[in-house]
């Protein structure tokens, strides 16, 4: 589907998502040189787009090198999962409201609203760090099944999110 200019200008231009495609470039960018995962997983996807979406909503990525003050203020939206959910969800729920301001911001937008779908609606295998506890005494047979029994399906978001953060922390 191609997105067409309907402002009146008679341009007829395309619009482009910078914005976005610049906040993912940064979180590549991060998430590569933190060297914390194979690009071709999806807990990279995870990370990434995690990690994009708080740049993207936190007001966008500025240009050249992100300032000393910038990153402490990722590292802080990234920090806590719950919290950072809800701040997702207010933040697309007040660019989505045409009273905001946003009107060229909508090709942007949508590619932040897939990414949070994504986010939300895909679940990963992940271990399961509530299960895991001190080791036993005494060294039991579990069997094959015990690596499957610490593991638990999980949102994207709970395993991208830590991974951007570690990221952040990295750069």
């Amino acid at each position: 589907m191609r997105p067409e200019r309907q402002d009146g200008t008679g341009g007829g231009g395309l619009l482009v998502p910078m914005a976005w495609m610049y906040a993912e470039y940064i979180a590549d960018g991060m998430l590569r040189t933190g060297d914390l995962m194979e690009p071709s997983t999806l807990e990279y996807r995870a990370g990434r787009d995690s990690l994009a979406l708080t740049v993207f909503l936190s007001g966008g990525a500025v240009p050249d090198a992100l300032p000393a003050a910038r990153l402490d203020e990722l590292r802080l939206l990234t920090a806590y999962g719950a919290q950072w959910c809800g701040w997702v969800r207010e933040r697309l729920d007040a660019l989505g409201d045409p009273a905001s301001g946003t009107a060229g911001a909508e090709p942007d937008l949508a590619l932040a609203r897939a990414a949070w779908r994504w986010l939300e609606e895909t679940e990963l295998l992940a271990a399961d760090l509530d299960a895991i506890g001190a080791p036993p005494w005494e060294a039991v047979d579990e069997g094959p099944d015990a690596e499957e029994a610490a593991q638990v399906w999980t949102p994207a978001w709970q395993l991208g999110l830590p991974l951007g953060h570690l990221a952040i922390h990295l750069h």
